[in-house]
């Protein structure tokens, strides 16, 4: 039950991430957007989960192009 939560979670900031990096032109976060919603499909431990979201999560802040 937590993956599911989690992977909602996720996924809705995936889909924010997604829609600035379109509209900014901006290839970091639109990446990192559609590995946030892709992500919860293939892991299935809630830990790796919060783990991987928050890492991809912080690559835009960190990673400017």
């Amino acid at each position: 039950m937590a993956t599911l939560l989690w992977g909602v979670v996720f996924g809705s900031i995936g889909m924010g991430f997604f829609i600035y990096g379109r509209r900014q032109s901006a290839p970091v976060p639109l990446l990192c957007g559609i590995l946030l919603m892709v992500f919860p499909y293939f892991v299935s431990s809630a830990w790796a989960t919060v783990l991987l979201g928050a890492l991809l999560m912080a690559v835009p802040y960190f990673v400017r192009l």
